[in-house]
């Protein structure tokens, strides 16, 4: 069986403008510390982040304490936000219609393709191991819809303000057999309006 667990990064600082520069705010740096301590007592053979300093610094005390490195996939980033792309109604229709995206978006459907395409990779290459990816929320929905096509924007917006989040999902080849929420850690996510 191969888990991978993913990592939904800590509460960033929301003032910072530039998102795959966004450093974690000072109580996501705290709560990166929850993280660490979880995973102290699972075995990890790899730590895989979307290259999001975010992400990557709410794994970066784990992967040091487990002397491994951080394998850093373009392919894990965050959907590509356009021009209001952050509100309510926005997510309504992005989740009643996976193809769609506003003006220099990216769409759902767009993101779950490159998230599948490097979790099957995962898969096939990490077989029987035990997987951390640092990701984000929408990032990490798109993963849980393919597996559980059940999962809509109710089960997004559950877990937006988790920050950080970790939930494991067990693999047998590549067909989902489990899953656990294993860390939430409720911070407000600014975006919504």
């Amino acid at each position: 069986m191969t888990s991978i667990y993913f990592v939904r990064h800590a509460q960033p600082d929301h003032g910072w403008e530039d998102d795959i520069t966004r450093p974690l705010s000072d109580a996501g740096l705290e709560d990166s510390k929850k993280v660490t301590k979880l995973f102290r007592d699972y075995k990890i053979d790899c730590y895989i982040s979307s290259p999001y300093k975010r992400s990557v610094d709410t794994i970066r005390e784990s992967s040091a304490e487990k002397g491994l490195p951080i394998h850093e996939d373009e392919r894990f980033r965050e959907r590509k936000s356009g021009v209001g792309g952050n509100n309510m109604e926005m997510f309504h229709k992005r989740w009643s219609d996976l193809n769609f995206c506003e003006d220099g978006g990216e769409s759902l459907s767009m993101v779950q393709k490159r998230n599948i395409e490097a979790i099957l990779e995962v898969l096939n290459t990490h077989k029987d191991k035990n997987i951390v990816i640092g990701t984000h929320g929408t990032a990490l929905s798109t993963i849980l819809n393919y597996f559980t096509p059940s999962y809509n924007c109710n089960d997004f917006l559950r877990i937006i303000d988790f920050m950080p989040y970790i939930i494991r999902l067990d693999f047998n080849g590549t067909t989902l057999v489990g899953k656990e929420e294993l860390l939430i850690i409720k911070k407000e996510f600014k975006g919504k309006k």
